[in-house]
């Protein structure tokens, strides 16, 4: 068994998957409302830039926070915004259980420090 094999195996099953075909197909009609586009990718830029705040060690204040809370609430009430949130969510879903079994089969090698 080739281990690479396998690997594109996986990443073409997800290609095809319901999750990502919902994910194209959502991002489609955002993509057709010009305010709709605007108002997501305003939202991913900051939503970005904060994870690159956070991943240097430097956590958004609490005012930041929920000003992105609220601005993920106002999104989600556009349909077509939050049929994709809802999408993406699966797709991660299924990406941290695929990881997880990947690090449980592993985790004989290094015992319970995974």
């Amino acid at each position: 068994m080739n281990i690479y094999d396998k690997a594109n195996e996986l990443a073409k099953a997800l290609k095809e998957s319901t999750e990502v075909t919902e994910i194209t197909a959502a991002m489609k009609l955002v993509d057709a409302d010009p305010e709709s586009k605007v108002m997501l990718e305003n939202f991913r830029i900051r939503q970005n830039e904060l994870q690159q705040q956070m991943m240097t060690g430097e956590m958004p204040s609490p005012e930041e926070m929920e000003k992105m809370e609220k601005l993920f609430e106002v999104l989600s009430m556009n349909l077509n915004i939050r049929r994709l949130f809802d999408a993406e969510r699966r797709l991660s879903v299924i990406i941290q259980d695929v990881n997880k079994i990947i690090t449980d089969s592993l985790q004989h090698l290094y015992g319970s420090q995974m």
